[in-house]
């Protein structure tokens, strides 16, 4: 069995955080969420992948290479074009012999899902359940079999999904050759499949865990799922008088200093200082070479490599990309006063508790104040002092 994996778009709604790289490069559990997924499908027993590759290739290729130090043989194929879902798969058309399991690089599944999946005989769907269908694809299901695929709606006739995982035959690539440009101008894949549909040919397997990871505040969710399953283990130096609670990982040469407490779960990098007292809180990824300092508190968030973090600061509920510095003092907000959900750029987060989305190489001034729902594009520059609320684009300087 040979997996395509689809990792060539650039995932613009994780904006800024895709400035630097692809969206299936970005940490959860400080390791780049198509990893989860491509170890969860050699674990299943697959090793024959071939990833198409858009958007940020270099870091794609760069982290995976060939595959060898994962288990697996990797080939790409390169999307010229990120021209629709039903173009990326033709590109991998002349690598792949037989049937072949297709997924989206941008969620995670378990090996359990994939090892049923790829029992199924092909053509296959797979599916999950959500309490707001109105934000994906809706699959309608009858006795197991697929009878219809509805767009976006905001009244959809199912809480069923399509979770973006398939099993194909051959035949999908002659199905892929018919397709035309939709009217937003690229190839969907759901028109090869409304075919499989019209001939009654495409089931549907209910996949019993399924992360799908469309916006930054994802990120958070899918780093607390996945956290929730480690078990501690230490391969750097903690001086005494720093304590320990619940499952927490620490990478090699990270210095964790005395009087810092760190409640589980929680992984901190390779070549990290922690502390003096610092409080490290639960569900925290804290990505290498990072300095989080004296008095600083960090609850619920993703920090990416390289960033500082180092005096009497509070960072909750948020994603921090990587080479940030935050002054002295700077704080992010991530509760409203009257306990509503927290709303970015219009869009409900379904979060009442939720900080802010920093791009990579943000500084901050001493004592600014960041309030909830903020983006902040990379290299963003603000003065002291400053109060930080709403959108601000790249390269953006606050006196």
């Amino acid at each position: 069995m040979q997996c395509v994996v689809l990792a060539a778009g650039e995932g613009k709604r994780m904006r800024p955080l895709t400035a630097q790289r692809p969206k299936v490069m970005l940490p959860v559990a400080n390791r780049p969420m198509m990893e989860h997924l491509v170890l969860a499908a050699r674990d299943a027993g697959i090793t024959d992948f071939v990833f198409v590759v858009g958007y940020g290739a270099r870091e794609v290729r760069g982290h995976f290479g060939e595959g060898k130090r994962f288990g697996i043989h990797i080939t790409y194929a390169p999307q010229r074009q990120q021209s629709g879902t039903a173009d990326a798969l033709r590109s991998a058309q002349d690598l792949i012999s037989g049937p072949f399991l297709a997924m989206n690089g941008d969620m995670i599944l378990t090996s359990a899902d994939i090892t049923r999946m790829i029992q199924m005989p092909a053509p296959c769907i797979g599916t999950s359940t959500t309490d707001h269908p109105g934000d994906f694809g809706v699959v309608l299901v009858e006795n197991e079999r697929v009878i219809a695929l509805e767009e976006k709606s905001k009244h959809p006739n199912s809480n069923i999904i399509n979770a973006g995982a398939y099993l194909f035959s051959q035949e999908i690539f002659d199905l892929l050759a018919q397709v035309r440009p939709s009217s937003r101008g690229e190839l969907e894949l759901t028109d090869a499949l409304g075919v499989l549909i019209t001939r009654k040919g495409l089931k549907a397997v209910s996949l019993s865990s399924w992360m799908d990871i469309g916006y930054p505040w994802d990120l958070l969710d899918a780093n607390a799922a996945l956290l929730a399953g480690i078990s501690s283990a230490n391969s750097g130096i903690i001086e005494e008088g720093v304590h320990l609670s619940g499952p927490v990982i620490i990478g090699k040469d990270t210095v964790v200093k005395s009087g810092t407490y760190i409640e589980g779960p929680c992984i901190i990098g390779n070549n990290c200082r922690i502390g003096p007292h610092t409080y490290i809180r639960g569900a925290t990824s804290i990505g290498d070479e990072c300095h989080i300092g004296h008095c600083t508190e960090l609850k619920n968030s993703v920090v990416m490599a390289k960033t500082k973090i180092p005096h009497f600061n509070y960072v909750g509920d948020s994603v921090i990309g990587s080479g940030c510095n935050f002054g002295a003092g700077t704080k992010i907000a991530n509760l409203r006063h009257d306990h509503a959900p927290i709303r970015i750029g219009g869009k409900n987060t379904r979060h009442t508790k939720f900080g802010a989305v920093v791009g990579d190489n943000v500084n901050f001034g001493i004592n600014c104040s960041v309030n909830v729902g903020s983006v902040i594009g990379s290299n963003a520059q603000f003065a002291p002092n400053s109060y930080v609320e709403g959108s601000f684009g790249e390269n953006s300087t606050i006196r």
